[in-house]
């Protein structure tokens, strides 16, 4: 197996979770937070700096106070700002991932990352607002409308982060090779359904509609 599958999601459309579970099915890597882990360990950047800009638009206050605080650190480069230095080690990280093998990756404009790359599948997934607002009620314990407001906040957020370092349009169709409704067929069938997906892209079989060269 060659696949490497990347995964944008909405805030409570379930994208975490299919992603944990085709990364066990298929007996791959699963990486989310374990990006910044390895960033951090690669970089030599703070893990907390880097939680601090995980997925996060550019704050310009945040980020005069804390590239003050880059300068007095050794080792660190004058010329890029500490959020393009964390957006650099996170891109770097995602790609000397992506070298050693077939793997599952959320988020953090992987798919952006790894666009050039011929073992790349990228998929986005979404889900009916109210489904994704009982799923965050009920995992976060929160009122609906909290969770609408952590889940409005939260893609915001997301989609200011990815447009910003990709130019591309976050959870757009023509963004990805899929987009795909969490609740359409449920999360298990989700996950079926991207199985399937990496199955015909392992082992392409040509369409009957297509010439046959040799015919000519």
């Amino acid at each position: 197996m060659k696949t490497i599958i990347t995964i944008g999601r909405q805030f409570g459309s379930g994208g975490k979770e299919v992603g944990i579970r085709v990364a066990k099915e298929l007996g791959i890597p699963f990486y989310d937070k374990e990006i910044l882990q390895q960033a951090a360990k690669k970089s030599g950047l703070c893990e907390k700096i880097l939680e601090n800009f995980d997925e996060r638009p550019k704050s310009l206050l945040y980020s005069i106070a804390m590239d003050s605080y880059m300068f007095a650190l050794p080792g660190t480069g004058a010329g890029d700002s500490l959020e393009q230095q964390v957006y650099l080690a996170t891109f770097n990280t995602i790609r000397q991932i992506a070298k050693q093998g077939p793997c599952v990756i959320i988020g953090r404009c992987a798919d952006y990352a790894l666009s050039e790359d011929p073992n790349h599948l990228s998929i986005f997934i979404h889900a009916p607002m109210e489904d994704r607002i009982r799923r965050v009620a009920h995992r976060l314990d929160l009122a609906p409308d909290k969770a609408r407001s952590l889940i409005n906040k939260t893609d915001k957020r997301r989609a200011s982060y990815y447009e910003y370092y990709s130019s591309q349009r976050w959870g757009a169709v023509d963004s990805y090779d899929f987009c795909l409704n969490s609740s359409f067929l449920g999360l298990g069938g989700t996950v079926e359904l991207i199985r399937a997906m990496v199955e015909h892209k392992e082992n392409p079989v040509p369409s009957p509609t297509e010439e046959d060269p040799t015919r000519k």
